[in-house]
């Protein structure tokens, strides 16, 4: 891992690449976990509410989406994660990211009794997806120039639509517990490889420069008046996002299977995920050649658009389009939240941006509950067009002029922002 050209921080391109891959897949067990709900969730419907259909499946969605909205409270625990990632290394941090994911992905599979002991365990699979500490390192320790490029490497890696593509045919064959429960191999994996990650030299002479480790009050009063800006910031637009995509991503296969009665659902879904890493790579040169705010206006723009014509046509291609645009907002998250923040509370700014973010894990289901039973019987239009009209906000926080980052160092921004 040590040879090979290394960056101006003294990081061998060979390990820079290594991390990028690890990071990945992270990335990629990070977004199974979290987008495998739109294929399992008919299943779950079934499993816990015997074969609903008609008003009464109409009923067990609304209670459902009820029940995950009150466990969402849960996901408020990700702040501690991303803590402890600063408090005790990102090495360490990363070892429990992948733990919570993958420990209680496999209890699924052997102790989903009954609803509410599957939605604790999802919930604490959902907490720990939420962290997105994975794009630390890559911030950390890529160059200033191909920083975003690096960060939508990995976040490409992620995006590569195997829960769609493998998923899917996993859980026809055997059942929807084993669709989360096939990231525990992947969590076996991630525990051999970040064996060999190394601790980013930035956080370590951050460590070295405090008297003792940081505590979680201690971090906190480190945030200063332009920390709390950007939060406002970035939190603003990864709660609509989050509401928006949530509302996507879980009830999309029962709009198109139940309601609309479609067969197809599995390629609708695949070639949804394929535009996945389209939109990453396509986001990281855009990151990089026209900067982080242009990125935003397109990806926001795109998402309001494609979310609005699903509501009024119910075509696929726009359910698909709306993928794409959301991967592209999020691209943005992931490489402007770990850049815009110092080094020493970095992991806690985005543990705080992540932790508030992910009301939308408890506003998101509920408000899906009140839509549903608003627009279920009239093929659920409202119900994407008010997810996609709430796309418009994110833009609004360009007003507040944002520090465009693209070709900078950290240490610029940080004296810059």
């Amino acid at each position: 891992m040590e040879s090979g050209e290394t960056t101006q921080h003294g990081v061998s391109k060979r390990y820079m690449i290594f991390l990028v891959v690890v990071m990945g897949l992270v990335s990629q067990m990070d977004s199974w976990l979290s987008l495998i709900e739109t294929k399992a969730l008919p299943g779950i419907i079934d499993t816990f509410w015997g074969n609903p259909v008609g008003p009464a499946r109409d009923a067990a969605l609304t209670e459902f989406a009820f029940l995950q909205g009150m466990f969402g409270i849960i996901v408020f625990g990700v702040f501690f994660i991303a803590w402890f990632a600063d408090a005790y290394g990102r090495k360490k941090g990363m070892f429990v990211l992948v733990l919570t994911m993958g420990v209680p992905a496999i209890l699924i599979v052997f102790m989903s009794i009954n609803v509410y002991v599957f939605l604790l365990l999802y919930s604490v699979v959902i907490m720990a997806t939420t962290s997105n500490l994975w794009e630390v390192p890559i911030s950390e320790e890529a160059p200033p120039k191909s920083r975003g490029l690096y960060g939508s490497a990995a976040f490409l890696i992620g995006v590569i639509p195997l829960y769609a593509i493998l998923g899917t045919r996993l859980i026809d064959t055997y059942n929807w517990q084993w669709g989360y429960g096939v990231m525990f191999f992947l969590m076996v994996l991630l525990m051999i490889l970040l064996y060999f990650m190394k601790e980013p030299q930035r956080w370590v002479n951050s460590a070295a420069d405090r008297e003792k480790r940081l505590g979680i009050m201690d971090a906190l009063r480190k945030l200063g008046s332009e920390d709390r800006k950007y939060l406002l910031i970035a939190m603003t637009v990864y709660l609509c996002w989050t509401i928006s995509f949530k509302m996507a991503t879980t009830w999309g296969g029962e709009y198109f299977t139940v309601v609309l009665g479609r067969t197809d659902f599995n390629t609708i879904l695949t070639i949804a995920g394929l535009l996945l890493p389209v939109s990453a790579l396509i986001s990281g040169v855009l990151l990089d050649k026209i900067g982080r705010n242009y990125v935003l206006i397109i990806g926001s723009l795109g998402a309001v658009i494609s979310m609005v014509a699903l509501g009024l046509t119910g075509m696929p291609a726009t359910y698909q389009a709306a993928y794409f645009f959301m991967a592209m907002i999020l691209a943005w998250i992931y490489v402007y939240l770990a850049e815009i923040f110092k080094t020493e509370v970095r992991s806690t700014s985005i543990g705080v941006c992540v932790t508030g973010a992910r009301l939308g894990y408890v506003i998101g289901p509920l408000l899906s509950a009140l839509l549903i039973d608003m627009f279920a019987a009239t093929t659920w239009d409202g119900f994407w067009i008010f997810a996609g009209l709430l796309m418009l906000i994110p833009l609004f926080t360009l007003l507040a002029k944002p520090l465009e980052t693209k070709g900078k160092t950290l240490e610029e921004i940080e004296v810059e922002r």
